[in-house]
């Protein structure tokens, strides 16, 4: 048994990275298709395009994981069906069963392997491409991981920790810079929220340094700060669910929760972290009834036709059924499991038919 199944995780695996290497080529055109209407906006060029359509593949290599599973297993066993290899098998007195267990061996592999992109990998390439994206975009703004937002607007220098998914403020520290390149006053609060045209700043402290009177601090509850820095111009530094990995995620819940904010994207992508490396191995058990079928009928090119549209299909009903759930508040974690559920139940069924 230990022969059949590298043999068939063998083949398995060489269809499934050459079906993965057809998706990601089809998937980056259209993501660099995408990105061809903002060129020319702030510093976005043709060089930051290509830099971020490169940046993202982790993260398409990772949502296309079920789907390369689904038909690498179904290409690669049709290819043993129509050279007579699977009859051999069968005939050596090889049990369906033990197909079965040997493909899902190489599905537990997948599964390894998408948690690896998932929580190591496109979490960091996601963020460099998000944020070198955003800054370029957006001229005069840069953002670092442990100090925010730095932008001038002009005479003052803003400092902003972090934008919150309503686009409310915390932690800003506005900088008046004079004419002479020395620091006038420093206005420092703990948090920002715009209304009309100006921001509603609360808890603030303005520190004033004058040559004669020396410094000068006032603390007020609330003021207001006129700004050409907009929430429309902050909205593209939000930190993104995909963004995160499972560990992050957990976390950034919990603080959005403190500062009762929205969680239910965050919670949408916290739940598919978990399901998502799961439904690679649901995809392989799925591509199997067709390949055991077409022994019996021949008709290995409609099997592979069904396969690639019930591929196509979980790729949709996972992205699609997400948005269901957050635009009618229903719970996240129907929007991850749900359609992995319902494939599953399909592959057992289908399964138990061909028996």
């Amino acid at each position: 048994m230990r022969i059949l199944d590298r043999y068939l995780g063998r083949i398995i695996l060489q269809y499934t990275l050459i079906a993965m290497l057809v998706l990601i080529g089809l998937f980056t055109f259209v993501n660099f298709i995408d990105q061809l209407g903002d060129l020319g906006q702030g510093n976005y060029n043709l060089k930051e395009a290509i830099a971020y359509v490169t940046l993202i593949i982790p993260r398409t290599i990772y949502e296309l994981f079920p789907m390369a599973a689904l038909l690498g297993t179904i290409i690669g066993l049709s290819m043993l069906a129509n050279d007579s290899e699977l009859i051999v098998m069968r005939s050596s007195g090889v049990s369906m069963v033990q197909i079965t267990a040997a493909a899902l061996k190489m599905g537990g592999v997948f599964v390894i392997a998408a948690i690896l992109i998932g929580e190591l990998i496109s979490p960091y390439t996601e963020t460099k491409a998000q944020r070198g994206r955003a800054e370029a975009l957006q001229q005069g703004i840069k953002q670092q991981t442990d100090l925010g937002l730095w932008m001038r607007d002009a005479q003052t220098v803003v400092n902003i920790r972090e934008v919150l998914p309503d686009l409310t403020l915390l932690d800003i520290k506005v900088f008046d810079i004079g004419d002479n390149h020395q620091l006038r006053s420093l206005l420092a609060a703990d948090y920002g929220a715009f209304k009309g045209d100006h921001w509603a700043l609360r808890h603030v402290k303005q520190t004033r340094a004058d040559p004669e009177k020396g410094t000068e601090i006032i603390n007020t509850d609330t003021a207001k700060w006129v700004s050409q820095v907009t929430p429309q111009i902050l909205s593209v530094f939000l930190v993104k669910p995909d963004q995160l990995s499972f560990m992050q995620l957990s976390r950034y819940i919990n603080h959005l929760n403190e500062n009762q904010q929205q969680t239910a994207p965050y919670e949408l992508a916290f739940w598919n972290k978990i399901m998502l490396p799961l439904s690679a191995a649901v995809m392989v058990m799925l591509a199997l009834p067709f390949v055991f079928a077409s022994l019996r009928s021949g008709t290995l090119g409609r099997s592979l036709f069904i396969g690639i549209m019930l591929g196509i299909g979980f790729y949709v009903a996972n992205k699609g059924f997400g948005y269901i759930v957050l635009v009618y508040g229903l719970p996240p974690l129907l929007g991850a499991t749900v359609p992995v559920i319902v494939f599953l139940l399909l592959a057992l069924v289908m399964m138990r038919k061909v028996e």
